[in-house]
């Protein structure tokens, strides 16, 4: 099947019904497998056992960033392709960043504490992943907010698309800025710094986090569409009904 034949929702929602066990499946196993290997690393010379909460911060963290850019996408498809899953996807993803991003912010903070001698600052990389956690937070709003479903897709792709520049604030903030925040020891030029027995599990929880984002998105756009048709039948049945 063509990428372009999942644009019917009735094509999507049979696809996905097939994929979604499967997704599953491949999700769990790998989030065992990953948990493992976390929990086999070995400890850090200087932080200890704490290094370990790297393991589920830093797979939210790339994930916050990584939603509200696929979120991006889905709002071009809204306003200028007029996909007719472009806003059931970029409303499914929403929810799904925010938490995302809450992980990152709750984990770095636990991770702070012993590293920093503090649970928050109001440095550049912190500040402006709350700005996207709040980000996330106004647009699921705004979706409950606008009664007008059309109305409210335009207005939240627009805003997307406005948020979309603080991802390379994000992204760049410590090279930018003096931050509290470590650079960049994976996604680097030059290639990763990080030792093999941390690199590993790293790498297999950010897939197995993908996978998890990817399974529940699918999930969530199902649910959506029949939410949607459902409310049709409703408005169609009132239209009915004599007055």
């Amino acid at each position: 099947m063509a990428l372009i034949d999942l644009a019917n929702p009735t094509r999507f929602l049979a696809f996905s019904a097939r994929a979604l066990p499967w997704l599953i499946a491949v999700t769990v196993i790998l989030l065992l497998v990953g948990l493992q290997q976390s929990v086999m690393a070995p400890d850090d010379y200087q932080q200890g056992a704490t290094v370990k909460i790297m393991f589920i911060h830093v797979p939210n963290a790339w994930l916050s960033m990584f939603v509200w850019g696929v979120m991006s996408i889905a709002a071009l498809g809204t306003l200028v392709w007029r996909h007719p899953l472009a806003d059931v996807a970029a409303k499914a993803a929403a929810p799904l960043g925010a938490a995302f991003t809450f992980l990152a912010l709750v984990t770095g903070s636990l991770w702070g504490r012993p590293m920093w001698g503090t649970y928050w600052e109001w440095d550049a990389r912190l500040t402006s992943v709350l700005i996207l956690f709040l980000m996330y937070l106004g647009l699921m709003v705004l979706w409950r907010a606008v009664e007008d479903p059309s109305r409210a897709a335009r207005a939240a792709a627009i805003l997307t698309l406005v948020g979309a520049i603080n991802l390379p604030i994000i992204k760049f903030s410590v090279d930018w800025w003096n931050t509290l925040h470590q650079g960049a020891s994976v996604l680097r030029m030059g290639g990763p710094t990080l030792d093999r027995s941390y690199l590993i599990p790293l790498l297999i929880m950010a897939i197995a986090f993908s996978l998890l984002f990817i399974t529940l998105h699918i999930a969530a756009m199902r649910n959506e569409i029949l939410r949607r048709r459902v409310r049709s039948l409703q408005l169609l049945q009132a239209s009915r009904q004599p007055t």
